[in-house]
């Protein structure tokens, strides 16, 4: 079925109907029969209970984890395979609709919210694991796809994907924000850990980052366009696949606990871990806020003080030696509780408390909402910034934990505000611009791992500067000239 305005120009429609109906009649005329043909087109090529206009979906579309406010999309579509997305993307780009690809709506930056309306391209029923080579230690997968269901799929294959942000985030997804996470400290993050990745641009054209069907360990071929897609938030094009590098799994893992008097304890602890060379798989930090709230919600009983949590992988004999170096690191540092564990079940309940701990905190006033910060600075700067972060906390009057990726100088200061208290609003908007801006003061980022989104491009200026940001916008503008691609967001 043809579109509306797809035979003539749009203009000509506007004035034929201006003209015999008058502005407003033309405003709703044109919105009715641009909606009608559009929503037919797309039920012709993802299929009719593939399209949905309904509120309900339609709110549940509109929003993230995030504390930006629910805009929704104005269809939502179930694409099934790469040719459905890229004839999809071909309606939308013939008739100027914003685009907003979604997978898990895990997010915390609101890279879901459709601040323009358009289609939100719902990409969880394209959930194969393509091709596993077990030999080569590659997967490649769709976007329905999440990194336990992969992780599931690899059991027995020796073989495991250890990029681990938390959620049940999609793959693909965490690609497109450049995702870390606990184990980042040696395994890296996204960026370092995705090989090709197959891409819709905003006209419906299908292209591979690396070539079609590449996977190989490293290139000097040309631009990085693998790079270029990572962390771009859907504002480039649409992650349809991507082939991922695997890890085979340690003969070994143990986890350890240990608690300090002081914030500025257990980061020094922690850098002093790293300068030693001990190669640790994790290494966490929550305060004694968070280590509260973890015990609250999810029923464990530590010390309510500065804690690490640390992991480590390797061999029986490497195991050994790593944890009695690292104790002797704990106390000089005067560090107690040092307990360890190496069975599958207390490790997994340990690491779930870590992973539950936006949930923890935002437990600790209920009906309020969570808003999670996540610079990273040099880790010569991390026990002053730390530092400087607690302080700010106590004395800005806000109910907040702090928890982080040490290892990689990344952390997280989560904080609970009341919706409808404007003034509390108030004072987290400037504690986390104080935040950021020390961040950036320390020559580091305003964001490790959540990305830009919404509320970070003012600061994604101060960070990158006028020049790289007219390059980035160039960029935008080369591949999305009709700027539908998941606008808002960035840039």
């Amino acid at each position: 079925m043809a579109l509306c305005g797809a035979r003539y120009p749009r203009l000509r429609i506007f004035s034929a109907l201006k003209c015999v109906a008058g502005w407003r009649n033309h405003r709703l005329q044109l919105k009715r029969c641009l909606n009608k043909n559009v929503t037919d087109a797309l039920q012709a090529v993802a299929g009719a209970d593939n399209v949905s206009t309904s509120t309900a979906v339609r709110e549940q579309h509109g929003k993230d984890e995030s504390y930006h406010g629910c805009k929704p999309p104005d269809v939502v579509v179930w694409p099934q395979n790469v040719e459905q997305v890229s004839r999809l993307a071909a309606i939308c780009w013939a008739n100027d609709l914003p685009i907003i690809p979604f997978g898990t709506s895990t997010g915390l930056e609101g890279g879901v919210v459709a601040v323009r309306g358009g289609v939100c391209f719902d990409l969880t029923k394209m959930d194969k694991i393509l091709e596993l080579n077990t030999v080569d230690f590659d997967v490649t997968v769709e976007p329905g796809v999440t990194r336990k269901g992969l992780n599931n799929y690899l059991r027995g294959s020796g073989l495991w994907f250890p990029i681990d942000p938390g959620a049940d985030a999609s793959l693909c997804g965490m690609a497109a924000t450049s995702a870390s996470g606990t184990n980042a400290v040696r395994y890296g993050t996204m960026r370092e850990n995705v090989i090709n990745l197959e891409v819709v641009l905003a006209d419906g054209r299908i292209m591979y980052t690396a070539g079609a069907q590449r996977r190989f360990r490293k290139t000097s071929a040309g631009y990085n366009l693998t790079n270029l897609f990572i962390g771009s938030e859907g504002t480039l094009g649409i992650i349809t696949k991507t082939t991922l590098r695997l890890y085979g799994m340690p003969e070994a893992m143990v986890s350890a606990v240990c608690t300090f008097p002081t914030v500025q304890a257990a980061v020094e602890c922690t850098v002093q871990v790293l300068q030693y060379g001990i190669p640790l798989a994790r290494i966490e930090f929550l305060d004694d806020v968070m280590m509260d709230a973890c015990n609250k919600y999810s029923n464990l009983n530590y010390a309510v003080s500065s804690t690490l949590f640390l992991e480590f992988h390797g061999t029986e004999k490497s195991l050994a030696e790593q944890i009695e170096v690292t104790a002797e690191i704990v106390k000089a540092n005067k560090g107690s509780d040092y307990t360890w564990a190496k069975d599958q079940e207390p490790r997994d309940k340990l690491w779930q408390a870590r992973h539950d701990a936006l949930y923890a905190t935002r437990a600790l006033h209920p009906g309020c909402q969570a808003y999670s910060t996540d610079v990273c600075v040099p880790l010569s700067k991390l026990p002053e910034i730390i530092v400087a972060t607690k302080e700010d906390l106590i004395k800005s009057k806000l109910t907040g934990t702090i928890v982080g990726h040490v290892g990689d100088g990344n952390f997280h200061c989560l904080m609970v505000v009341d919706p409808e208290d404007k003034d509390e609003k108030r004072r987290m908007k400037e504690l986390t611009d104080r935040l950021a801006r020390r961040a950036l003061a320390m020559h580091g980022t305003c964001t490790g791992e959540h990305g830009i989104g919404l509320g970070k491009r003012e600061l994604l200026t101060e960070e990158i500067g006028a020049v790289g940001m007219q390059v980035m916008r160039e960029i935008k503008a080369a591949l999305d000239p009709k700027h539908i691609m998941n606008p808002g967001k960035v840039l």
